[in-house]
């Protein structure tokens, strides 16, 4: 036991997980805990708003592996952190919210910036802690690290601001770290036997097999297999893009040709996916989900285990260890996978179904128009980015779209708003990734209706010396919503019009780099330039209004109108 203060417990818990950066604003609350950071070794990044700050610790989480760190002012600086955390929460991140109170001498009055900040957060974290006592801190503290790494998602740290002064007699906790196990032996055994018997094996790669680090070991059991590989939505880097059995993302936007082999499937093994409903929708009119298919789940977390789709064999395991686990269980059974005796039919059809969509694609992003197809624009940015681009994307219509022209050779690459789907997330998000991995190129793909949500932060990225660069896709509209009102209420816009600035002057105004494209042979040439700039920027790609798919053609009907002065405005 060594005697401190309760803030000097809380930083030495700090340094004792490895927390290096922590994104913020700063707030009298944690003040003296604060004035500790920077002789810690802790940087502190003062963000433009809390929101952004969740989100690059967010990014920092997803592209280190390693904990994300947040804090602010109790009250309304931690309620901005609310979506943030319910990002993250959906995304898996092993995000810390540390989130002071109010006092406690004044709790229940309604003083100055008091709420009461455990329930706001309850159902989107994994963990929430609240100090009780002073001599609890670092004992709370390091659960809430531990957990946030165990229980893979946020937690969080609820402390009284008074709970940072005094004197205590405490022992700073040891990180606890867990070993993972593979899954239970007659699950597996199953798994394997299944697998051996397919005659047609597809495996869905989640966001599990990046968080596990299992990309290797899953490269190997797919070529054992010699089955083709496509990646759950939004997870496009849970496999390398040039290897001959990827095809692609299912979900949203994704990849045709993932689908239509997916749709071909006798069995499926999910490795490290929850298998999200909005995920495994039909898209472009194709049912592609394999109904009649056997389906083997692997996750660590028994409660999605079936949560969505029928389950025929449930493995509750990390996606790295299974993955070993049934590479060694097929190699054990001393015979050939029934699936190597038709492998080249199953090649040709990989190869088949890759090359229409590739063909399908290049026609879509043919044209040469002004102001420029959106298709054009991301076709143009897919060519120039960096081979070791880390880059994410908000939602909206030219973002999902880009879900098609996203391919990545290594993991912890793609980082979007999950199924949360909030706005805003891109930018700060790539923020964060930049700070955890500053060798690599950071690109945030961004709406201009996002934007407005985030652009705030590129004083961030100016004052904290952070060179990201965002692309900002500027076509005047919020085109997801434009589209809804296009389908089911007669293209009367409600709404969906903007009139923007330009953002490159803007950008410009606070310090960063601004650039603008307007025609196609412009885009790689502005995008390698930011990126070389090593400052931040933002390439302003002025776009036509163009639309792609409905996001939610199962979430909207035509409208039906019963009184008489809205009769006129009924859709037939």
């Amino acid at each position: 036991m060594t005697r401190m203060t309760p803030s000097e417990a809380l930083v030495e818990t700090m340094v004792a997980q490895g927390v290096k950066h922590v994104f913020g604003i700063v707030g009298s609350a944690y003040m003296d805990a604060l004035d500790l950071f920077e002789p810690a070794g802790i940087r502190f990044i003062s963000t433009a708003h809390e929101q952004g700050a969740g989100h690059m610790a967010d990014g920092y989480a997803r592209a280190s592996g390693r904990h994300g760190v947040c804090i602010a002012q109790n009250g309304p600086g931690v309620t901005n952190f609310v979506t943030a955390i319910a990002a993250a929460y959906w995304a898996h991140s092993p995000v810390v919210c540390i989130t002071p109170e109010a006092g406690t001498q004044t709790t229940g009055l309604g003083g100055f910036q008091e709420t009461d900040q455990l329930p706001i957060f309850s159902k989107i974290t994994t963990y929430q802690a609240h100090v009780n006592r002073p001599d609890r801190i670092a004992e709370l503290a390091g659960r809430c690290f531990d957990l946030a790494l165990t229980e893979r998602g946020p937690t969080q740290l609820n402390i009284p601001r008074d709970y940072f002064y005094g004197e205590i007699d405490v022992e700073i906790p040891r990180p606890v770290r867990i070993e993972r196990g593979a899954g239970g032996a007659e699950s597996l055994a199953r798994a394997v036997a299944l697998l051996a018997d397919a005659a047609f094996p597809v495996i869905v790669a989640g966001g599990g097999v990046v968080m596990a680090d299992a990309v290797d070991q899953l490269r190997a059991l797919a070529e054992h297999l010699q089955a083709p590989v496509v990646t759950s939505y939004l997870h496009n880097d849970a496999f390398p893009a040039d290897h001959e059995l990827y095809l692609g993302p299912i979900g949203y936007l994704g990849s045709k040709a993932a689908m239509r082999v997916l749709a071909q499937a006798d069995v499926v093994l999910a490795l490290g996916s929850r298998l999200g409903p909005f995920g495994t929708l039909p898209q472009y009119g194709i049912d592609y989900w394999p109904r009649a298919a056997k389906l083997i789940q692997v996750d660590i977390d028994h409660r999605r285990l079936g949560l969505v789709k029928p389950v025929d064999v449930p493995v509750l395991g990390d996606a790295r260890a299974a993955a070993v686990a049934l590479l060694d269980g097929l190699r054990a059974l001393n015979r050939t996978p029934a699936a190597q005796a038709n492998r080249e039919r199953r090649l040709a059809e990989i190869r088949k179904q890759k090359a229409a969509w590739k063909a399908e694609l290049e026609q879509a992003s043919a044209s040469d128009g002004v102001p420029m197809a959106p298709r054009r624009a991301l076709s143009e940015l897919e060519r120039a980015l960096p081979e070791d681009a880390m880059v994410t994307t908000d939602i909206g219509n030219i973002c999902s779209v880009a879900n098609s022209y996203l391919h990545f050779k290594r993991p912890r690459s793609f980082f979007a708003a999950m199924s949360f789907g909030n706005c805003g997330y891109a930018y700060p998000t790539a923020i964060g990734a930049k700070v955890a991995a500053p060798e690599r190129p950071a690109i945030a793909y961004v709406g201009d209706g996002a934007w407005g949500m985030s652009l705030n932060e590129t004083l961030t990225c100016v004052r904290e010396r952070i060179p990201v660069v965002a692309v900002v896709f500027n076509n005047g509209q919020w085109g997801a919503e434009k589209r809804n009102q296009i389908d089911y209420y007669a293209c009367r816009f409600v709404g969906t019009q903007l009139d923007n600035p330009s953002f490159a002057k803007v950008a410009e105004a606070m310090g960063a780099l601004g650039l603008v494209v307007e025609r196609p042979g412009e885009v790689g040439e502005a995008l390698r330039s930011a990126v070389a700039s090593e400052r931040p920027a933002v390439v302003e790609i002025r776009v036509s209004q163009e639309l792609a798919e409905p996001f939610r053609r199962d979430a909207l009907k035509k409208p039906v109108r019963l009184l008489e002065k809205y009769r006129a405005y009924t859709v037939s």
